[in-house]
């Protein structure tokens, strides 16, 4: 019978919905509902050893670019290629406006030794470049940071099913399993930030702001009309005559209270210089 709890359990811990993962709690156990030992076999599974630090180095670097081009479509087009050409892909891409007046905007992922490649081929597709930077970020201490973390919690969760084979009361079985559950799901969140972190370190980012060369607007826009003009100068006038109409209406009807006030201020003058 235990050794049927112990499976479902075990089966139950590894499919765990990593989606509803919360920071798992470091806590040990209630030491008075576990079986006698549990203490020291759990310190034994002690923290991993730290990796080394003399890695490689993770860097994340982005560049984001402002490009006048003869054709915003086809400058989209060739740096779709020119993506693909490089290993890399299209993250996202959009086109606005009409005719002579589109602009665009893309961003790609290039494989990072081909990043300063990518970016000359860049300027080489427009007429000129209207602005250009580019930013590194140094990743590694976190990433060194999350396999400490990671060996830690494989260590605890090894530790754990030690405990869960000499364990024979159901509810320490089942209090085992709920911290199984918590390391299970602190691995998987470690795990995905480490895979980020590798990803976007392999593959750098580049955005790309695409205007045309010219502009074919016209210098007076279709819709204007000198009449309408007048008109809504004219629209304008009545409503400035209106407000000036509600004022005086208020004036008057607080002229009371403020006609008051300026009659006791006007009487202190007078009395004041009738002293002097």
């Amino acid at each position: 019978m235990k050794r049927l709890i112990i499976g479902v359990i075990l089966v139950a811990c590894l499919l765990v919905p990593v989606s509803c993962a919360r920071a798992p709690s470091e806590d040990a156990l209630d030491e008075t509902s576990m079986p006698p030992g549990w203490e020291e076999d759990y310190k034994d599974a002690g923290a991993g050893d730290l990796p080394s630090t003399e890695e490689e180095r993770m860097i994340v670097r982005t560049g984001d670019m402002s490009l006048v081009v003869e054709d915003v479509i086809e400058a989209r087009d060739e740096i779709t290629q020119l993506a693909v050409t490089l290993d890399g892909y299209v993250v996202s891409s959009r086109i606005s406006g009409e005719e002579q007046d589109r602009t665009g905007w893309i961003s790609i992922r290039v494989p990072d030794d081909k990043f300063d490649q990518a970016l000359a081929e860049l300027r080489d597709l427009a007429v000129r470049v209207t602005s250009e930077s580019t930013d590194s970020r140094d990743v590694t201490e976190e990433y060194v940071d999350l396999q400490s973390r990671l060996r830690n919690a494989e260590a605890t969760e090894s530790q754990y099913l030690a405990l869960l084979e000499k364990t024979e009361d159901v509810d320490d079985i089942l209090r085992i399993y709920e911290k199984l559950s918590q390391i299970r799901r602190d691995i998987e969140q470690i795990k995905g930030r480490m895979q980020y972190l590798e990803r976007t370190s392999s593959m750098s980012l580049i955005s790309v702001y695409l205007k045309p060369v010219a502009s074919t607007k016209p210098l007076v826009h279709a819709g204007w009309n000198a009449i309408e003009i007048l008109k809504s100068a004219v629209r304008g006038l009545a409503i400035f005559g209106q407000w000036l109409g509600v004022a005086a209406i208020w004036l008057i009807i607080f002229s009371p209270i403020w006609g008051t006030i300026l009659g006791i201020i006007y009487w202190r003058r007078r009395k004041k210089r009738a002293y002097m």
